[in-house]
C-alpha cells in the first residue's frame, strides 16, 4: 500500500523536480479564455493544507467505503469554479484541427453521440456537459493543455474532497442540515429530473459552485473500497492511479440523487451498467448512455511539471 503513496509523491508533491508555469502568475483567481474562441472560465485557488477526509460512523448515511477517516495533506492548486460546460467542451468536440478517436495522434476528440446524450435538458448556455467517460475527461484536459500551453486535469478524490468542504467538517459543506441542500445543490428534490445550468446556487466557503449535485464529477482515481485503510496516515497528495476501466471514483453525487448522496465524503464507483444502452459493439470508450448526471470540472496545480513531464502523464492517464 506504500507503493501508492510513492507514486503519487512522484507525480503530485511539490518535492519533484517541478517548474513553475509562468513564475510571474501570482496564486489568485483567474480567467481563462480558450484560444480561437470567446469563451471563458474561472479557476479558483484552493491553498495547500490538511484535513480529515472521510466520514465517521457516526454520520448519517456513512458507508463503510467512507473511512476510517484519515488526516490528508495536499499541495496547492487551483480548481473550476463551475463544473465543464457544453460552451467549452464543444468546443474540443468540434474541433476541427483535432483528429477523431485516432490512435497514432497525441489529442484526440469524440466520435459523434450517437443519440444526444443531453436528453434534451440543455447544451450551450452554461449547461454542464454530461455523459461522457472519465477517457473523455481527460482527453479534454489534454486538448486545452495543447490549446492554452497550461497543465490541467482532473482532480483527485482527495483534492476534490478537499475543495468541497472548504474546510468544514460536517456532512455538507454548510453544516449537517440537509433542509438546507435545495440553497445549494440541485439533485432529486429540486432539479425537476434535469440538470441545471451552473453557478445558479449558493457555492462553498471557497467560492466553489455545484460541488454537490447537478452533475456528478469524475476524479483521477481508481475507485477502491479500501481507499483509507491503503492510505496509511498523514497522506501527502494521494491517489489510487487507473488500471482498469472500471470502477473509477466519481463524486458530488448528481441532480437525480437523494441528501444521502451528495454529502463530501460520498464515494461512488462507475460501473459497466452506465453504459448498457450503448447500440455500438464494442461499446464507445467516449460516450456513457446511461450516465446522464455524470460530468467533471479541472484542476491546475500550483506547482506545474514541465513540458516532458506534462507529456508523460497524459500518455500515462488519457486510457480508457
Amino acid at each position: 500500500m506504500k507503493f501508492v503513496q510513492f507514486v503519487i509523491a512522484f507525480l503530485f508533491s511539490s518535492t519533484c523536480a517541478l517548474a513553475q508555469t509562468n513564475n510571474s502568475t501570482a496564486f489568485a483567481p483567474y480567467d481563462q479564455t480558450i484560444p480561437g474562441s470567446s469563451v471563458t472560465f474561472n479557476m479558483v485557488p484552493i491553498q495547500a493544507g490538511s484535513f480529515m477526509m472521510g466520514s465517521p460512523g457516526t454520520e448519517a448515511g456513512h458507508k463503510p467505503a467512507e473511512g476510517p477517516a484519515k488526516k490528508i495533506r495536499l499541495d496547492a492548486f487551483w480548481m473550476g469554479a463551475k463544473e465543464v460546460t457544453y460552451d467549452e467542451f464543444l468546443l474540443f468536440f468540434n474541433d476541427e484541427n483535432t483528429p477523431r478517436d485516432s490512435e497514432v495522434d497525441a489529442v484526440t476528440r469524440p466520435t459523434p453521440q450517437y443519440i444526444d446524450l443531453s436528453w434534451g435538458m440543455g447544451k450551450q448556455g452554461g449547461f454542464p456537459v454530461n455523459s461522457m467517460s472519465q477517457y473523455t475527461a481527460m482527453m479534454y484536459c489534454r486538448w486545452l493543455y495543447k490549446k492554452t500551453g497550461i497543465f490541467y486535469r482532473l482532480p483527485t478524490e482527495a483534492e476534490w474532497e478537499y475543495a468541497c468542504r472548504a474546510g468544514s467538517t460536517g456532512a455538507y459543506y454548510f453544516g449537517d442540515n440537509a433542509k438546507q441542500l435545495k440553497d445549494y445543490a440541485w439533485f432529486a428534490d429540486n432539479s425537476n429530473k434535469k440538470y441545471q445550468k451552473t453557478g445558479q446556487k449558493k457555492p462553498n466557503a471557497w467560492g466553489l459552485y455545484d460541488m454537490l449535485g447537478n452533475v456528478g464529477e469524475w476524479t483521477l482515481d481508481q475507485y477502491r473500497e479500501d481507499y483509507f485503510t491503503a492510505l496509511g496516515d498523514t497522506a501527502l497528495n494521494p491517489m489510487v492511479a487507473p488500471t482498469v476501466t472500471y470502477p473509477r471514483a466519481v463524486r458530488g453525487g448528481g441532480y437525480l440523487d437523494k441528501p444521502d448522496a451528495l454529502r463530501c465524503a460520498t464515494r461512488m464507483p462507475s460501473n459497466a451498467s452506465w453504459n448498457k444502452r450503448d447500440p455500438q459493439m464494442p461499446k464507445s470508450k467516449w460516450w456513457l448512455t446511461d450516465a446522464m448526471a455524470v460530468g467533471f470540472r479541472i484542476v491546475r496545480p500550483a506547482q506545474a511539471p514541465t513540458a516532458e513531464e506534462a507529456e508523460a502523464f497524459y500518455a500515462k492517464y488519457c486510457h480508457e
